[in-house]
This record gives C-alpha cells, sequence and structure tokens, in this order.
C-alpha cells in the first residue's frame, strides 16, 4: 500500500542517524489557489556540507515517498548535500494524471520560493532538478527565468515519450542558462543517450552527459550485467554529488 502523501517510512533516516543525518523533515508548502503540496527536507550531513540545496522533483508515475526518490534524497544528504523533495499536487491529492503543465510549474516555483526561506538551508546555493517528469518541469522553470540557479540535475531526462522519437522535448534547453547534468541510462527509452549528445552539444551553457551503462529510465541494470543495482546507483550518486560540488560549491 502507498504511504499518505507527505509520509513515508523513516527506517532509513534513522540507520541514516548513525552517519551523522538529521532525520528528514516534512512541510507543506502553499500553491495558491489550489492549495498546498508536501515537501521533505534532508538536511545535509554536517562533517562534509556543501552549502548547496538540491530540489528534485519526482517523476509522473510515483511520488516523493517512492523507493528512487528517498533512496537519492537520503543518499545525498549523506554526501553533504542538503535535498529537498515534493509531491506535484496531483500526487498530493491521490490522482494518477499529471496536472497540465502551468500547474505544475507553478508548483515547482512555490517549492523553489521555501526553499530559498528554509531555516535548514539559509545560506546555501540553489540547484534544481528531478527525475523524469520532475526534471522536465525544472528544465521549464529554468527556461522561463528563475534567478541563482547554480546548476541543475536531470536523472533520466524524458526527451521524448517511448517509441516516439520525433516527439521531442527539447526546444525550451537552449533558453537555461545554468550548467546542467544529465545522468542517463544507455537503455533509457525516453531517450538514450545517443540521442542527447547532439542536442546537449548545440546548447549554450554546459551540459554535462552521465551515462549509466545498461541502466533503463529508472538506472535499472540486468542481472547478466553482474553488476549490483546498489552500485550502480552509488556511482550516479557520487557523480551528483561531485558535479554539484565543482559547479555550485562556489
Amino acid at each position: 500500500m502507498r504511504p499518505p502523501p507527505g509520509q513515508h517510512s523513516f527506517a532509513r533516516a534513522d540507520r541514516a542517524l548513525c552517519f551523522g543525518l538529521v532525520a528528514p523533515h516534512p512541510a507543506s508548502v502553499e500553491l495558491a489557489p489550489y492549495g498546498a503540496v508536501t515537501a521533505i527536507a534532508y538536511p545535509a550531513a554536517l562533517s562534509d556540507r556543501a552549502k548547496i540545496t538540491l530540489i528534485l522533483g519526482h517523476g509522473a508515475g510515483a511520488g516523493q515517498t517512492s523507493g528512487f526518490m528517498v533512496a537519492y534524497a537520503t543518499a545525498l544528504a549523506a554526501r553533504g548535500i542538503d535535498t529537498l523533495t515534493f509531491n506535484f499536487l496531483y500526487i498530493e491529492q491521490r490522482r494518477r494524471v499529471p496536472d497540465p503543465k502551468e500547474k505544475l510549474q507553478a508548483c515547482y516555483r512555490a517549492v523553489i520560493d521555501h526553499a530559498r526561506q528554509h531555516p535548514s538551508f539559509v545560506g546555501n546555493r540553489l540547484a534544481i532538478g528531478g527525475k523524469s517528469m520532475g526534471g522536465r518541469i525544472a528544465s521549464q522553470v529554468a527556461a522561463a527565468g528563475v534567478a541563482d540557479v547554480a546548476g541543475m540535475v536531470f536523472l533520466g531526462y524524458p526527451l521524448h515519450p517511448p517509441g516516439r522519437p520525433e516527439q521531442l522535448r527539447d526546444k525550451h534547453l537552449p533558453a537555461i542558462t545554468a550548467p546542467m547534468l544529465f545522468v542517463q541510462g544507455s537503455r533509457d527509452n525516453f531517450g538514450t543517450p545517443d540521442e542527447l549528445r547532439p542536442i546537449l552539444s548545440r546548447l549554450k551553457a554546459p551540459a554535462t552527459l552521465c551515462v549509466v551503462e545498461g541502466g533503463d529510465h529508472s538506472f535499472k541494470v540486468p542481472k547478466r550485467a553482474g553488476i549490483a543495482q546498489a552500485e550502480v546507483h552509488k556511482t550516479a550518486q557520487t557523480e551528483i554529488d561531485r558535479w554539484l560540488r565543482a559547479v555550485a560549491g562556489g
């Protein structure tokens, strides 16, 4: 059974306390005139804090309490990256169909405002992004203009719908001025690294492509690859941390 919006098991967070992490804590973000959504802050480990806040939006099919989102937020916080996840409104209201893009973008902007005012993140530089749809909405918000975004992190950028490579979602990308990191599985049916490379080469802002060899849209690798799934995610998380510190660490 899926936990209620804004709630999840804190078992991982409790274990993370052994490594100097503060337990994640939820907050309500007003989204006028539609209501409110829940955001969860994952404060960074104090031992190696980077003074960077990374907002991660979830994918279309699952909210911020999905295993993928919790695992990446927890792992990045453990590495010293303050991380903030949130539910888009349709997930908060237990609906399956994503909201229109205007409402999705409005939600992301409200969360950006929340992150800038969050007491745990005072003085941080801001990076935004997300998994699949969450990253695409972040890119649209950035292309429309958001001040002081130091970097963007895309976890499986949905370049096109599966099986429809002609329906590209790239027209707005050249308007982004912040450096971008694309973490993309080599088997991603929403867009392979080979499909992304020519598009990224035409962008004015720096764009880095991190390929997850054998990975699908959620970076899952087949068992025949002989690679432990945990190591695949660990490698991706380490690269996100390294890249963020390089471009946004000041």
